[in-house]
C-alpha cells in the first residue's frame, strides 16, 4: 500500500478515526533525516501496509496537528491505536528498526 499524505484538515478522519493501528511520520522538506528514511518508510507501507496504516504528515503545511501533538524534532514517528498515541520515536531508524518498533509497540502488527 502507498504511504497517504494526510493534513490537519485530515487528520482526525484517516489516524484517529482508523480501525487499525497507523504510524504517522511528521516530517519537513527541510529536514535531511526526513528524506534519509522516507525510502525506508515507503517500504514499511509496502510490507506491513495490510496491517497498518502508513501516513506522513508536513509539519510546515500543517502547524495544528504537529502542535497538537507536541512534535519538537524531526523526524518524529507516533503510532496510533483506537484514537491515542500508543508509541513515539524521535529520529531517523533503519527500516529494520522502524519494523521492530512497530511490532514492539503495536503487538497487533507481529
Amino acid at each position: 500500500m502507498p504511504v497517504a499524505i494526510i493534513s490537519d484538515d485530515s487528520f482526525d478522519s484517516e489516524v484517529l478515526a482508523a480501525n487499525k493501528p497507523v504510524i504517522v511520520d511528521f516530517w519537513a522538506e527541510w529536514c535531511g533525516p526526513c528524506k534519509q528514511v522516507s525510502a525506508h518508510f515507503e517500504a514499511l507501507a509496502d510490507e506491513l501496509g495490510d496491517k497498518v496504516k502508513v501516513v506522513k504528515l508536513n509539519i510546515d503545511d500543517n502547524p495544528l496537528t504537529s502542535g497538537r501533538f507536541g512534535v519538537r524534532g524531526l523526524p518524529t514517528f507516533m503510532i496510533f491505536q483506537d484514537g491515542k498515541v500508543t508509541a513515539t520515536h524521535l529520529g531517523a531508524m533503519s527500516k529494520s528498526r522502524m519494523v521492530e518498533w512497530l511490532k514492539e509497540s503495536t503487538p497487533s502488527v507481529a
